[in-house]
């Protein structure tokens, strides 16, 4: 079965569902799939794309049709763990404005996994917060985007980094290395990367483990944390 052939298996269901919104819906209209019109004093306008799956090139006709109608509707076979399953392209449509509808040809049903309304996310302030924070206590951009299996120099990473050079000369107390990373005392203590060993309170050394990362570490050691 082509792809066309597959759209347009669609049609009836998407006719049917917008009839009963009560539209009048009629099909292939100067090269839109669907368009649906409420009579009124000021008649409203739908305008319905359909695609065999929940693909950019849908996204982006109903981006092109949006200027033309009072609603944007895209439509699409029913999965069972498809992209049309996909939780963040509902929140993508919602963020557009676009209504989202999962139909199935041979029994004319239809699911509506986004309505089409204005939607602006809830701001989460806690995340804006981390994100500021870890941008501006990272020294340059050691990390190029995109490389999702690369290890990530992070903001600690780097202070822990500091602090493991540091010690390269042999034991410091945490208030000696407070000049280069606030965050001293907290980042010994809790010794995530198993570099660092108590020798006295307050005073550390590092493991072999240590010795071998700040050996092979570029981080300059002698420069003070910023921000």
């Amino acid at each position: 079965m082509s792809r066309r052939i597959r759209e347009a298996s669609l049609y009836a269901a998407v006719k049917a569902h917008l009839e009963r919104l009560g539209f009048e819906a009629k099909g292939e209209v100067l090269g839109c799939d669907v368009v649906a019109v409420r009579a009124g004093e000021t008649p409203f306008l739908i305008i319905a794309e359909m695609k065999a799956g929940l693909t950019l090139e849908l996204v982006l006709q109903g981006v092109d049709r949006a200027a033309s109608c009072d609603e944007v509707w895209l439509a699409v076979p029913a999965t069972r763990r498809g992209r049309d399953r996909d939780r963040r392209a509902h929140k993508l449509c919602r963020m557009l404005g676009f209504g989202l509808l999962a139909v199935v040809p041979s029994t004319g049903s239809v699911e509506v996994l986004a309505e089409p309304s204005p939607y602006r996310p809830r701001a989460n302030a806690k995340r804006r917060s981390l994100l500021l924070r870890e941008h501006v206590l990272r020294r340059g951009d050691p990390t190029p985007g995109g490389g999702n299996r690369r290890p990530i120099m992070t903001a600690y990473r780097q202070a822990a980094l500091r602090c493991a050079m540091a010690l390269r000369a042999g034991p410091l107390r945490t208030r000696d290395l407070a000049h280069l990373v606030p965050d001293a005392g907290r980042i010994l203590l809790r010794n995530v990367y198993g570099w660092f060993e108590r020798v006295e309170r307050g005073t550390y050394r590092l493991t072999p483990l240590g010795e071998d990362v700040a050996g092979r570490s570029t981080e300059d050691a002698t420069q003070p944390a910023s921000g």
